[in-house]
């Protein structure tokens, strides 16, 4: 199906039911305004008109699965052309805003360090001298990262302006189109604050999976995933149901619920009745002797205050007999 929608135009496909679905699942009331932010980005930046119409929506679901604004001028979230796709790259405003939710961070905040800015840095202890009344030009020498927890813990980072270079170099990926082109200050803080956060801070739920989709390939989305799993549902009951085997049902009747009665009153009366004792058979071997066993007398002997006459005689009658139990 995505194949399908892939070079359906996004003014197009935020009209499909599905995708429309897809969106109101996740934005409820809001999701028109976003389709509509969809569109105008996808206006205003030609090249994502010529990739994957889906990845396009697909990459805008992450920001809103977020609850991040995707208005590009506002630097929460870029979406980005690469190679065919569509992918959502987080902004250092994003991470601030989703580590501010977390309710755990006191304060936060990432600046651009100019030459004369920089007063002191320790790179082991992570200590840094800044005094931005000291800048002697605009030549910008790097960036820092700061934040501090509600518990008093803080930590600050310091990257070089070659360091940040050798990032962009090795990790951007659509080249003119990236941010990295149009606004290198505020990737490079979101490169620093992105390195800070996930050291250093604690990670809600958010910050994680911010940081796990950030600059990946949006993950191929079904939109008719749903219905299809409830009629494959629908389909498999309906075979069970087939192919289970049908008990027969016995007719009820006037007779058979008397002969029932009857034979539940049968068994209740037996029940009741003692069960007589069964006569020993004839025809089993008896001892061909009187004599009895020496340990028997012994018995006989022991019990003899305790037991009758007549139960003693019983007891040597059936000796050596097999116990019914």
């Amino acid at each position: 199906m995505n194949n399908q929608l892939a070079k359906v135009p996004v003014k197009q496909l935020v009209q499909n039911d599905k995708v429309k679905g897809m969106i109101a699942n996740v934005l409820h009331e809001r999701a028109p305004q976003f389709a509509t932010s969809i569109v105008s980005i996808v206006n205003s930046n030609r090249s994502l008109a010529n990739v994957d119409q889906m990845s396009v929506i697909q990459s805008a679901m992450v920001a809103a699965t977020l609850d991040l604004p995707i208005d590009q001028n506002l630097g929460y979230v870029w979406l980005v052309p690469y190679k065919g796709k569509a992918q959502a790259q987080i902004g250092y405003k994003g991470y601030i805003q989703l580590a501010q939710r977390s309710g755990q961070y006191r304060a936060m905040n990432a600046v651009t360090v100019h030459e004369g800015e920089l007063t002191s840095w320790n790179p082991l202890t992570e200590e840094v001298g800044f005094d931005p009344t000291k800048r002697v030009s605009d030549t910008v020498i790097g960036y820092i990262g700061y934040f501090k927890l509600l518990n008093g813990f803080e930590k600050t980072v310091y990257w070089t302006r070659e360091q940040i270079e050798a990032h962009r170099q090795r990790f951007s990926k659509a080249g003119g189109n990236s941010p990295w082109a149009t606004d290198f200050d505020a990737m490079a803080k979101k490169t620093v604050l992105k390195d800070l956060l996930t050291k250093w801070g604690p990670m809600s739920t958010q910050l994680a999976e911010a940081a796990a989709k950030d600059e990946i390939d949006p993950e191929p989305v079904n939109i008719e995933a749903e219905e299809t799993t409830k009629s494959k549902q629908a389909e498999d009951l309906f075979n069970q149901a087939l192919e289970s085997p049908q008990e027969p049902v016995e007719e009820v009747t006037k007779e058979n619920t008397q002969e029932k009665k009857t034979t539940a009153k049968t068994a209740s009366k037996k029940a009741k009745k003692p069960t007589p004792i069964k006569a020993v058979e004839k025809d089993k071997e008896q001892p061909t002797t009187d004599e009895k066993p020496e340990d028997v007398k012994e018995i006989i002997k022991a019990v003899a205050n305790e037991t009758s006459g007549e139960e003693q005689t019983e007891l040597l009658n059936h000796w050596g007999e097999p116990v019914n139990e």
